[in-house]
């Protein structure tokens, strides 16, 4: 690995480790302002794995970003979506058409 590629590592690790603790900030809330949210980070990695010639399940990588299982985060800590955050989220998603 190069030192680059460390230090990448070391900030994916410490954003996980943020977005694990902050479970206030609901995944439509990420997504409405910044396009993406923990569903995204844990399919990323799915494929990164997969890539790597790594392959893992949905659960495994659920477990990697969440920390829990998804069905636990869930039940633990995301509440239901607002119109306005659906809404948000919906004129944000179409900004990642790149």
């Amino acid at each position: 690995m190069t030192d680059d590629t460390n230090l990448e590592a070391a900030v994916f690790r410490r954003l996980l480790t943020h977005l694990q603790h902050r479970t206030d900030v609901q995944n439509i809330d990420l997504m409405g302002y910044g396009g993406f949210c923990r569903n995204c980070f844990y399919k990323w990695y799915m494929d990164a794995a997969a890539e790597a010639g790594n392959p893992i399940t949905k659960q495994e990588a659920q477990m990697k970003i969440y920390g829990m299982s998804y069905e636990e985060y869930k039940e633990k800590h995301q509440t239901p979506a607002s119109p306005e955050q659906l809404n948000r989220m919906n004129e944000s998603v179409k900004k990642n058409n790149h």
